[in-house]
């Protein structure tokens, strides 16, 4: 088991081509992560990205797109180690934080995906 270890989701009513567009900009994951190197392992398009993560963390992280109903299910996953050259003095902190940001991420793209949307309604 991962020191820091992270599983999140969040429904997102949108096409999965749509999500898929939005979390595959670079400068995004720049935005999202920024202490993070990614080294994507394998683009999955509409089904979402793995990468290698490296800097403070080493590890894996993944954004899997589910379809599910009119949009997709958002599921953000983090696992990794602290990198030996960057000790962590408070596990649960660093755990907080990473949830923190995949959460930031995940409503940032259902915002994208979702401006102009009434509750409710089904997606565009």
């Amino acid at each position: 088991m991962s020191s820091i270890q992270v599983a999140d989701q969040t429904f997102v009513a949108g096409p999965p081509e749509r999500v898929a567009e939005v979390i595959a900009s670079p400068s995004k994951w720049r935005q999202w992560w920024p202490d993070l190197v990614l080294d994507v392992r394998e683009d999955r398009a509409e089904k979402g990205i793995r990468w290698s993560i490296g800097g403070p963390l080493d590890g894996t992280m993944e954004i899997w797109l589910e379809p599910s109903l009119d949009g997709v299910i958002l599921h953000y996953f983090l696992h990794a180690e602290p990198a030996p050259e960057h000790p962590l003095r408070n596990l649960a902190a660093a755990n907080k934080q990473r949830r923190v940001a995949g959460k930031r991420m995940s409503f940032e793209v259902k915002a994208k995906i979702e401006a102009g949307r009434p509750a409710g309604e089904p997606a565009a």
